[in-house]
């Protein structure tokens, strides 16, 4: 037979902890697809503004929409401290940001109280999808920059 620890066999998944788990997920990923909507906006105007696009200005464009992503990366990690700071699951705000920023990454490292423990699954979750989608935007944005990059080269050997 297998030894539990006492917390772990007295542990009830409440309602109220799923409901903050689902809403938190949902914030993170509202923040996340805006974000992404104006990086990607902001990245096309800048693409098509110049009369003569240049394989620099594709690199500038996509490595200011990396930039972009890590930022809102660590907004939604920042909503994720703030809330784990108002409900004194973390000692102060810089643990949380800590914590949650190891969590989100999927790095699973540290611990919440036994009374937000669902969250601990439910943070990686966001993040995945999160990192997921930014992947995809990146990816987006590179064929672009790849083509140009390529004209200019073939129209120098001509």
């Amino acid at each position: 037979m297998h030894e539990f620890l006492q917390r772990d066999l007295d542990y009830v998944v409440r309602l109220d902890e799923v409901v903050w788990g689902c809403l938190l997920v949902a914030v993170t990923l509202v923040i996340h697809g805006v974000g992404l909507f104006y990086t990607m906006r902001l990245s096309s105007a800048l693409l098509l503004r110049p009369r003569k696009p240049s394989p620099s200005l594709g690199m500038v464009v996509v490595v200011l929409a990396a930039m972009t992503i890590v930022v809102l990366h660590l907004t939604e990690v920042m909503v994720w401290a703030a809330f784990f700071t108002w409900k004194h699951a973390q000692p102060n705000p810089f643990s949380a940001f800590y914590y949650a920023l190891l969590n989100y990454t999927t790095l699973g490292a540290g611990y919440l109280p036994i009374r937000w423990r669902l969250l601990e699954g439910l943070l990686p979750m966001a993040g995945l999808i999160s990192f997921a989608f930014s992947t995809s935007v990146l990816i987006a944005l590179a064929p672009h920059f790849m083509t140009q990059a390529m004209k200019e080269h073939w129209q120098r050997f001509k």
